[in-house]
């Protein structure tokens, strides 16, 4: 599992922005969002799943017990077979997705 966040919170690119480096790179490309404090239960992938942030916040809770959280410009790539959670922040988040 690799993590890029962006900069700083201030200087995080727009979200076409973002769209754009995610489709260069991946697959079946869409867009989700969930209010504050959703939660996914553990699951895994059996894609490679790369994942940008793109408003407010998301923490991945990975099956080792690491969090991982992301932040709007932050990169997120998931391995196939990576058991992980996810807790949205208290500002809910959009982000975009796909299979790289």
């Amino acid at each position: 599992m690799s993590v890029e966040h962006a900069p700083s919170p201030g200087e995080a690119p727009s979200a076409a922005e973002l769209e754009r480096r995610l489709r260069a790179e991946a697959s079946g490309v869409h867009g989700w969002s969930n209010g504050p404090g959703d939660r996914y239960g553990e699951h895994e992938h059996s894609y490679r799943k790369v994942l940008y942030c793109v408003r407010g916040s998301i923490g991945f809770l990975l099956s080792d017990g690491k969090r991982i959280e992301l932040r709007p410009g932050d990169r997120l790539v998931i391995p196939p077979g990576t058991r992980h959670g996810a807790l949205v922040g208290p500002e809910g988040c959009t982000c975009i997705e796909g299979q790289g």
